[in-house]
């Protein structure tokens, strides 16, 4: 499986680069900052965003990241959650990058819902592009230096 992760940082200046990108994505991450109120309030405009250009059926996951600032939060998880519940097939998670909880588990949980929307045959052939040698690569001697020219003495 190849994932290609694109973070714009919800910069303007990458609209034109993410819509098309939206178009072939199997799955989007939206992720607001906890303790910033106004990223939260930017989720419609970024749904607006894919549902203009996504696929039907991307897979839909919202992350609360910063968990680790718990004390400066001014979303609460009710929020994020009700957010995700008014958008079909939306999941919802919080994390902390900083302290790496639950990152594994997010691009884990979005491929194994890929995949389980991927027909068998598809999903064959993606791995028999993929599929890696396990064999050793033969070792390749390091190059010899230049001979030294001869110097004649006497």
């Amino acid at each position: 499986i190849r994932l290609q992760i694109w973070d714009t940082a919800g910069q303007e200046r990458f609209n034109s680069i993410t819509s098309a990108y939206y178009r072939s994505a199997k799955g989007i991450i939206l992720v607001y900052d906890i303790t910033k109120k106004e990223t939260f309030d930017d989720l419609p405009k970024w749904m607006k965003m894919i549902d203009k250009y996504a696929s039907e059926d991307a897979e839909l996951l919202l992350v609360g990241n910063k968990l680790d600032c718990e004390v400066d939060r001014e979303i609460t998880r009710q929020q994020g959650e009700k957010f995700a519940q008014q958008i079909t097939g939306m999941r919802f998670c919080e994390a902390s990058a900083k302290d790496n909880f639950n990152v594994d588990e997010i691009f884990l949980k979005l491929v194994d819902d890929i995949l389980k929307k991927m027909p068998l045959d598809v999903i064959r052939n993606e791995l028999s592009n993929s599929i890696l040698s396990l064999q050793p690569e033969p070792e390749i001697p390091p190059e010899l230096p230049p001979p030294r020219p001869h110097v004649r003495c006497c």
